[in-house]
């Protein structure tokens, strides 16, 4: 596990989400016991909090996944355009 940077740095890299709307959901995936969360040292020896999928939530992200998956490509069904 090399890579030990708390999960708003890896969000904001692709998608620019707010501290102020990340860790309200983290907290409410964590009461419905989806993630984990541990307090542990950074690189810098500060305290982070890392969090993890619990196996409800590996489930739940198959689950959700694959029904991206299947949105997603009847969109893309829809949207096709001839020729192209």
């Amino acid at each position: 596990m090399g890579d030990r940077r708390p999960p708003a740095a890896d969000v904001s890299d692709v998608l620019q989400v707010s501290d102020g709307s990340l860790y309200p959901a983290l907290h409410k995936l964590e009461g419905r016991g989806l993630i984990k969360a541990d307090w542990k040292p950074t690189e810098n020896n500060r305290r982070a909090k890392f969090y993890a999928l619990t196996a409800a939530g590996r489930r739940r992200l198959e689950h959700e996944s694959a029904e991206w998956l299947r949105l997603s490509s009847a969109v893309s069904q829809i949207v096709r355009v001839e020729g192209a």
